[in-house]
């Protein structure tokens, strides 16, 4: 069987795997009857692909407060017995999870929340409460497992001072918000490499097995998965609520947390773990002594099989419980993001055994390389597909690409993706050039090899002649059936201290073998910076499950915008109107500043067709929203000068569109009312 020795230039047949797009390089690609430079061409476009998008239909992720009674800075004339919350989508919510606050501070909720249905909660309030104005306080977790919060203020009988004081910090943020996703950063790693090592070691290199630093590095994949899974279940509670690290160890707050959806997958991870333990120990154990090729076929059936469903399983803890589990489509949303998430493990993960088989093995199989290749290819379709579908559903439109924090990270994503195309192609021309001096890849291994142990035995036949040491047969002195004597004592330690110094020479030989070829020190470097490449895109992928989609981002800026853009600048109205009597037509101007809700200044001009001011008898106004059956809530002004009357103070309670009556007298017996309709607030 061919293979590739680590320490030599056979490493070309492998380097375009090690790459960072292995599936694309030289090997892959011809073997699949695509040139490279198509390849590589369809690969990035796919990728890039995957980002840029057209509009896509709204889908649900991080939850957003889309309405509340009373509404946002409300003036009421009685306090209300309940206050509800209305949000963009469900929400797990507990006792706590909405606070109301008097003007002192003072909580005046129940604590009991409680679902009024259509994604509305509400929280009743105590009786008796004083005038002023109140601040609503909320903290919960949307659908997609991310904690949000928020707080708003209404008013009972007339806006005054409080002195609510709300912390900087947002839910998930602080101490513990970095530390729970460090720790979601190390469970996708973990993910990674026990699942996509394993993968590499039964599907492409069987041999693999056997050999200690590949054991390793899956063995230290599921260490770090299940390391991280308690981290993440013990900082739920903490992350979700108060942001202090002591809430972490409060038994009571942990079973609550295992009673939520985000609890429940994460017990279940740790479930399928235990399940992977036992896979692993199979793998490297009897799987790796199986020398029969019948039983051996057998013990891969089953561990494949096996193997599969806890990748799937694995998998599956991520998409139910975030953004996948979550708006349109979620039933097909979900086997997507795990098919993409065990693409990402069979190509990231495979890599790094790879290049950990490389570096550390005596030698790698040259057909475990070709299925690797094609492993890989695969991946990255894969993943250019999933990523298309999961992008049109979070992002939303083209100008979420740019205008948003989520669409921006998608784009540094897609920037590290292209640069570590580019970085491969580096490493696929230094895999070329190695090739072109060693041609054959096995002969020249030999070769390596027959120079390397020459020099050996000239080193070891250089230190005999200085000191010879002779070391009777069986291990025994001069009498075999007593102890050694001192002599041989010695001669046991010369012959183990040469043995270590044949060694080390051994080992710094290859080193300078290695570290003489250009070529050789321009691949590992290149294939560092992939790595180093990998770890970053890694680290953005994390940060982007953890953000908010730029479809609900750009959302909610619309939203505010067309708020800002309803109650911006003062409300001027023009009535005409006609009593019948002499002297009874001209035209009423009504101006409302700052035209929202609240206190108001109201000023009535009243003129002539000419254009004069004039005084007529009497002028009322009334405030009506019939959408919500309040009013009429009657104003009378003041007179002010001829022509002019004034109100400070209108209490408008609440946004909406009202009904302005004016009612204007120019003598004993005629008067006239005119209505206008005005969005205010």
């Amino acid at each position: 069987m061919q293979t590739i020795a680590p320490r030599s230039g056979a490493r070309s047949g492998a380097a375009g795997v090690r790459s960072g797009a292995p599936g694309v390089r030289s090997g892959a690609a011809a073997r699949l009857g695509i040139s490279p430079g198509v390849g590589r061409l369809l690969l990035v476009v796919a990728v890039f692909l995957g980002a840029l998008l057209g509009t896509a239909a709204p889908a649900s992720a991080h939850a957003a407060l889309t309405g509340s009674d009373p509404k946002q800075g409300a003036v009421v004339d009685k306090a209300p017995a309940t206050v509800s919350l209305t949000f963009s989508e469900k929400v797990a919510m507990s006792d706590g999870s909405v606070r109301v606050l008097d003007p002192a501070g003072k909580r005046v909720d129940t604590g009991k929340t409680s679902d009024l249905g259509s994604n509305t909660y509400g929280v009743k309030l105590h009786k008796g409460l004083p005038d002023g104005t109140f601040t609503v306080a909320y903290q919960v977790v949307s659908a997609d497992s991310h904690p949000i919060s928020g707080a708003f203020t209404f008013s009972v009988g007339a806006p005054s001072d409080t002195k609510v004081a709300l912390p900087d910090q947002e839910a998930g943020g602080g101490f513990v918000g970095g530390l729970y996703g460090f720790a979601r950063y190390l469970s996708y790693a973990g993910f990674i490499l026990v699942v996509g090592g394993a993968a590499f070691v039964l599907g492409c290199w069987p041999r693999g097995a056997g050999v200690r630093p590949v054991q390793r590095l899956v063995v230290s994949g599921w260490v770090t998965l299940t390391a991280s899974t308690l981290v993440l279940l013990l900082l739920r509670a903490p992350y979700t609520g108060s942001g202090k690290i002591a809430d972490a160890f409060d038994m009571a707050k942990l079973g609550d947390v295992l009673q939520t959806k985000t609890g429940a997958a994460l017990v279940s991870r740790l479930l399928l773990l235990a399940a992977a333990a036992l896979f692993i120990a199979v793998l490297f154990g009897a799987y790796e002594k199986r020398t029969d090729p019948k039983e051996r076929k057998d013990l891969t059936f089953g561990l494949a099989i096996g193997g599969g469903v806890v990748a799937v399983g694995l998998g599956a803890t991520w998409a139910m419980a975030e953004h996948a589990s979550t708006g349109i489509q979620a039933g097909l949303a979900m086997p997507v993001d795990i098919v993409h998430l065990l693409a990402v493990a069979a190509w990231l993960g495979g890599l790094a055994a790879l290049v950990v088989a490389l570096y550390f093995a005596p030698s790698v199989d040259a057909a475990a390389v070709r299925r690797f290749s094609r492993v890989a290819f695969c991946s990255v379709v894969a993943l250019a597909a999933t990523g298309l579908y999961q992008s049109w559903r979070q992002v939303g439109s083209w100008s979420a690409l740019t205008g948003t924090w989520y669409g921006q990270l998608l784009l540094i994503k897609v920037g590290l993706v292209v640069v570590l195309v580019g970085v491969a192609g580096i490493s696929r021309r230094w895999t070329a050039r190695i090739a072109e001096q060693s041609g054959d890849v096995a002969p020249e291994a030999a070769a390596a090899t027959v120079v390397e142990k020459r020099a050996e035995r000239s080193s070891a036949a250089k230190l005999t002649e200085k000191k010879p040491v002779t070391v009777p047969a069986g291990g025994t002195g001069a009498d075999s059936k007593g102890p050694k004597n001192s002599k041989d004592s010695k001669n046991s330690e010369r012959s183990a201290q040469l043995a270590r110094q044949q060694a080390a020479m051994s080992t710094a030989r290859e080193k300078r073998i290695r570290d003489a070829d250009p070529n050789r020190s321009g691949l590992r470097r290149s294939v560092l910076a992939e790595a180093g490449i990998a770890v970053v895109l890694l680290a953005v992928t994390t940060v982007l499950t953890s953000t908010e989609p730029g479809r609900t981002e750009e959302e909610a800026a619309a939203s505010k915008t067309a708020a800002a853009a309803q109650r911006s600048g003062p409300l001027t109205l023009k009535f005409p109107f006609d009593t019948g009597a002499d002297d009874g037509k001209g035209t009423l101007q009504l101006d409302l500043d700052p035209g929202r809700t609240g206190s108001n200044d109201m000023h009535i001009f009243v003129k002539r067709p000419n254009g004069s001011a004039f005084d007529i008898p009497e002028v009322k106004v009334s405030f009506t929203l019939e959408s919500k059956d309040v009013g009429p809530l009657p104003v009378a002004p003041d007179h002010i000068a001829t022509g002019h009357w004034s109100s400070s103070g209108v209490q408008i309670p609440m946004a909406g569109k009202w009904k302005i009556a004016v009612t204007v007298r120019t003598s004993d017996i005629d008067q006239v009312t005119v209505n206008k309709n005005a969005q205010i607030g």
